[in-house]
């Protein structure tokens, strides 16, 4: 390991700030001084306890709402009991304002709640075997799981064992709390399809087959902006994932960087001394030589949510209910419990996409007719089916728009304007660059910013299409930058009406993507989300060919030219040439005044905009696409 050693003696020649308050205390201390904050009040807890100690506990100070705490609760695997989602609903209900988020770790965050009432709350959730510890700042966080663990049919490997047993290195340890350089996601699933965002984690264990065994794959290095990729070591038993993980959280912490919070993730490690020098040291550290990487299992995309239940290996079925953006409430979820009781199996599995599942139903008809299914859906539109959104400026000051209502208003604007019989599309939203909403994995993401519009500064997005979930995962590209949120929903409309009209009876947009977008370049599917939306309103109806194969060679000049072609056409109803140029495909003898004079009320911006795609002498249509974009904003 003198890679490692070499990689982080260059990186400790300074401690960030986070590092410097570690050295304070020990974090135990402002735990056990909750009840001493409680009957004192808010003015009595050191800065630093608020700032850092009581959040390695899931107690985080909210400045947003001031006075008032959240609280994240740990949830191993996504897997509550009713007992337990009961006193969960309850302690919302009567100390947080009946308000419950839902994450993307399968977690439960309770809001507005006072000091006073937090170690009395604590106590009743300790009493059902739920806690907050190590659920924040530099520990490891909620292990991730499939939610159909051990039921699904497509459950090879059932782990929720495993992951308690991962689990238990580390929770509730004085060596382990607050040790690490940052924060350390792991998840391990041993089914077929991926409903944990496998890839996405720093340490994941994959379902894997090697020599007719089945066990898992390592995957190392994913964070937001980055999927994990392979360390080539296969693990034949639970044994041999135990020391694995083991030993990279032990290489973590000793060798991890400390000085640049933004660049001290496991990824940066790797990144600076290459994977295969990672590998050999977990194997060295573990005194074990690994496997190497076997056949990984895990590439099926899940289906799940759009069919509203999914049949259990004993016949019962598992009943999805669609929480748009994970907003809940505790009195839902204590609704939630008490259906769990009357028509399943006390068991309920919360998802990485922030809904959830009552497991073990056996009348599922029955269960549907229930007043709870008329707001919280088993299936609702496509459009809310796979909603992801972040908590946003409301609860979190990292946060640059709302988010969760954006999200909620997309998807409802969608569902009117470009309604969908059947389809399937995953819209993940994102408050900020820090990603918590996933965005990047999305088939459409969504990255909150600010942006100017009239000189006034409002809230944005970057939309990118293409992420994945399914195979290895892969991050989605940028297709449209700064796009304001008054204008957000007009330029996805674009995407989904070309999404309704070209695909087959059963293409997900993600299969969609693949076959038909992602033939063209970034900066041609913005412009042309921008302009789809500029001629509705002008009730201009142009074909984008996006339903005919057409070979530009991913080249945005010629791309930009044949839609300005066809818009052309739509308006003068004749061609703008008679043929192309070989080179340069230049229009001849045509100018801005014969385009006015071929469409007398033609208007301004598109006759400008016509005369620059199709006039290029002056101005390669490369260059054309800044002004056109400028034109449509």
């Amino acid at each position: 390991m003198i890679e490692l050693q070499k990689a982080h003696n260059i990186r400790a020649k300074k401690l960030n700030k986070i590092e410097q308050i570690k050295e304070l205390k020990n974090p135990q201390e402002a735990y056990e001084k909750l009840k001493e904050y409680a009957k004192n009040g808010y003015e009595s807890i050191p800065n630093e306890d608020k700032k850092y100690f009581l959040k390695c506990f899931g107690i985080y100070d909210r400045p947003a709402t001031p006075e008032r705490f959240m609280i994240k609760l740990r949830i191993p695997g996504g897997h509550l009991n009713s007992a337990q989602a009961k006193v969960i609903g309850e302690c919302a209900r009567d100390y947080g304002q009946d308000y419950i988020d839902l994450t993307t770790r399968c977690q439960v965050e309770l809001r507005y709640l006072d000091i006073k009432d937090i170690p009395t709350l604590l106590e009743k959730l300790n009493d059902v075997g739920i806690d907050s510890y190590q659920t924040g700042v530099d520990n490891f966080r909620n292990i991730l799981n499939d939610p159909l663990d051990e039921l699904g049919f497509d459950n090879i490997l059932p782990s929720q064992k495993l992951l308690l047993k991962l689990q238990e290195m580390f929770l509730y340890s004085p060596d382990w709390i607050s040790s690490l350089p940052r924060k350390f996601n792991t998840a391990i699933t041993g089914s077929l399809s991926n409903r944990c965002n496998i890839f996405g984690h720093d340490c994941c264990f994959v379902l894997a087959q090697k020599d007719g065994v089945y066990g898992y794959n390592m995957y190392l290095g994913g964070k937001v902006g980055k999927v994990a990729k392979s360390a080539d070591i296969f693990l034949a038993n639970d044994e041999e994932v135990q020391k694995a993980f083991a030993s990279i959280a032990d290489i973590f912490r000793r060798f991890g960087f400390r000085d640049n919070r933004n660049k001290n993730r496991l990824d940066s490690l790797i990144s600076a001394v290459g994977m295969d020098e990672i590998t050999k040291a977990i194997k060295e550290n573990a005194g074990v030589d690994f496997a190497t990487a076997g056949e990984t299992m895990t590439k099926i995309d899940f289906y799940d949510p759009d069919q509203g239940k999914v049949q259990l290996r004993d016949g019962s079925f598992a009943v999805h209910v669609v929480i748009p953006s994970g907003i809940f409430s505790g009195s839902a979820m204590i609704d939630v419990a008490n259906l769990s009781e009357s028509y399943g199996s006390k068991e309920i599995r919360l998802d990485m996409e922030q809904s959830l599942y009552i497991l073990g139903v056996k009348s599922v008809r029955a269960l549907l007719k229930e007043k709870f299914f008329e707001k919280y859906k088993s299936v609702n539109t496509p459009y809310f089916n796979h909603l992801i959104a972040c908590a946003g400026t409301e609860h979190c000051p990292f946060g640059v728009i709302e988010n969760k209502n954006d999200a909620i208003n997309m998807a409802e604007y969608l569902s009117n304007s470009v309604p969908l019989e059947h389809g399937r599309v995953r819209m993940y939203w994102s408050a900020c660059v820090k990603g918590c909403g996933i965005h990047g994995l999305g088939d459409i993401g969504f990255e909150g910013c600010k942006v100017k519009v009239n000189g006034e500064t409002e809230g944005g997005v970057n939309i990118s299409l293409g992420g994945k979930l399914t195979s290895n995962g892969v991050e989605g590209r940028t297709v449209l930058k700064s796009a304001p949120l008054i204008y957000a929903h007009y330029y996805v409309e674009t995407l989904m009406l070309e999404y309704k009209k070209h695909k087959s009876a059963t293409e997900s947009f993600e299969q969609f993507n693949d076959r038909v977008l992602s033939q063209y370049t970034s900066a041609n599917i913005g412009f042309m989300m921008k302009l789809g939306a500029y001629l509705r309103e002008k009730n201009i109806d142009v074909d984008f060919g996006f339903n005919v194969k057409t070979n530009t060679g991913k080249n945005e000049e010629f791309e930009v030219f044949e839609l300005g072609r066809r818009l052309y056409y739509a308006l003068a109803k004749k061609e703008a040439y008679s043929a192309y140029d070989r080179f340069t495909n230049v229009l001849k003898n045509e100018k801005l005044e014969d385009i006015r004079v071929l469409v007398p009320n033609i208007d301004e911006n598109l006759a400008l905009m016509l005369e620059l795609i199709l006039n290029t002498k002056e101005q390669s249509r490369a260059e054309v696409f800044s002004e056109l974009n400028s034109f449509l904003d």
